[in-house]
């Protein structure tokens, strides 16, 4: 940990910020007011002029040497309060992470920004009608993004445009997630609500949890069909959605078609079947009776001990013999996951992944950095799981840039972890045409996402303002059982203060 002298009390979220700056350099960081036992000192200034302007200055003193940088911004109109305080955020981040560049002799490609959403920025200025040109300098010279980042984020808005012409008016509608909180058993470096089927199976938890989703479905599909409310996407996810039986899937299909309003202009379903090991031809027979063609098959990598280590309990055999069964029973857009960085893989395994990926030529593959989830079991035993410096992490993302561009998929969304290695990024590719609608609107939050289950997560965006409430159901399935009522009606209230008002 490097802990950094700061030369005076500032308010608590600039610290905050500031210390997310701090870590892109450093494995852990911590800033304190007190000089001793500090491995290096930093001091601002800052000043707001009578003509709009911000200026700030930051100097950092490490053994003995001195990095300074200087900023200054100039804005059309003044600011005060909530909007004055992102301005001097921004502005103070921008001097500190230059200082930190010259000392450490990194280059951070995503300057200042450690929020999740980059895409959404570069909509915020498009919707507010800067052109292209103009975006890009202000990314580079206010955000401090490197050309090359800008240039994929170019890329992405201008496929999600194309996905969805409408992205600006989607507000009006709305997308459903549908969460199944169980697993085979959970990976070491997940945090999703991911519980052991087996073992709640024993002792009821998985027939009542059903039941209760059940329930939630007709809920909410009676609020949605009374308010006409039209349906963009829905995502079963998890956990594994694909976890549970046949039959137990066929019941949940119908209860949602037989609850949810305008069936036939629904954009998109999609069922997360992303373990292998829980993919049968009953379940593929299931998804095919009810139009379901769009699912994931996710290998995650393409070496056995990886999945061992990480607490994946299928083979890579296994992940293939499950594409070719899905695709023989009429699945038509498949999503495979890769992750980089993942224990002991380097180039050489990453590139066997790659490789495999281009045998079966799924529909779309996403590309994952790891990242380090505070409440995972890799977290919690760093020691046990070795994983990639930032450098070869940064060169399998190049590796899996140029892969993808040869086999003629395209970007179409990005989103960004805390903890991520080498500071990096998640990306979707697809082939032309097969994108994800719901992973678009889920990332650049145009449209309520209500979530229904366990651990889903509702996002109320408001149609007009684009304010955002969120709500999230409980996790833990014998939780989930005895409040999802209590969730439902609060829900309710929150969907008829949206849309009713």
């Amino acid at each position: 940990m490097k802990i950094i002298h700061i030369d005076q009390k500032y308010p608590e979220d600039w610290i905050r910020v500031l210390n997310h700056i701090a870590n892109l350099f450093f494995e852990d960081s911590k800033l304190k007011a007190e000089h001793e036992g500090t491995d290096m000192s930093v001091s601002f200034e800052y000043n707001v002029g009578d003509d709009f302007s911000l200026s700030t200055k930051a100097v950092l003193e490490v053994d003995g040497k001195s990095y300074t940088n200087d900023y200054r911004i100039q804005y059309d109109t003044g600011a005060e309060g909530r909007e004055l305080n992102i301005r001097m955020k921004r502005a103070l981040s921008h001097v500190f992470l230059d200082v930190l560049e010259q000392h450490t002799g990194m280059h951070q490609q995503w300057g200042i920004l450690t929020g999740v959403r980059p895409t959404k920025l570069y909509h915020k200025f498009r919707k507010a009608g800067k052109s292209e040109g103009e975006i890009a300098d202000i990314l580079i010279r206010d955000f401090r993004l490197s050309e090359e980042k800008v240039a994929l984020l170019k890329e992405i808005v201008a496929r999600q445009l194309v996905t969805i012409p409408d992205i600006d008016e989607i507000g009006k509608e709305m997308s459903i997630y549908i969460g199944i909180p169980f697993c085979p058993t959970k990976c070491a470096y997940c945090t999703f609500p991911a519980y052991a089927i087996g073992s709640n199976r024993k002792q009821g938890r998985v027939t009542t949890f059903l039941d209760g989703l059940h329930i939630e479905l007709r809920e909410m599909g009676k609020w949605l069909k009374e308010n006409d409310m039209k349906i963009t996407s829905i995502y079963w996810g998890g956990g594994t959605p694909t976890s549970i039986e046949a039959d137990e899937m066929d019941a949940l299909y119908q209860t949602m078609y037989e609850s949810f309003p305008h069936p036939e202009t629904i954009r998109e379903v999609t069922v997360e079947a992303g373990r292998p090991d829980t993919i049968t031809p009953e379940k593929l027979e299931v998804l095919k009776k009810w139009g379901i063609d769009r699912i994931s098959v996710n290998p995650q990598s393409y070496t056995d001990e990886t999945l061992k280590a990480i607490g994946r309990h299928h083979t890579v055999q296994e992940t293939v013999d499950k594409f070719w069964l899905a695709r023989e029973s009429g699945m038509n857009n498949i999503n495979m996951d890769l992750i980089i960085g993942l224990p002991n893989e380097g180039i050489e395994e990453f590139q066997h992944s790659l490789d495999e990926s281009a045998k079966m030529q799924p529909e779309s593959l996403t590309v994952h950095t790891l990242s380090f989830k505070r409440a995972s079991e890799m977290t919690r035993n760093k020691d046990k799981y070795k994983v990639a410096d930032r450098d070869t992490v940064a060169q399998m993302m190049h590796m899996a840039q140029v892969w993808t561009k040869e086999n003629d998929y395209v970007p179409y969304y990005l989103y960004r972890q805390k903890n991520i290695l080498g500071n990096l990024e998640n990306v979707g590719y697809s082939k032309a045409g097969e994108e994800s609608i719901y992973n678009i609107v889920i990332m650049e939050e145009v449209q309520t996402i209500l979530g229904i289950g366990c651990g889903a997560s509702s996002k109320f965006v408001h149609p007009e303002t684009g304010k955002i409430t969120q709500f999230h159901n409980p996790k833990d399935p014998a939780a989930y059982i005895m409040t999802f009522e209590e969730a439902i009606g609060k829900k309710l209230e929150f969907l008829d203060e949206l849309y009713k008002a």
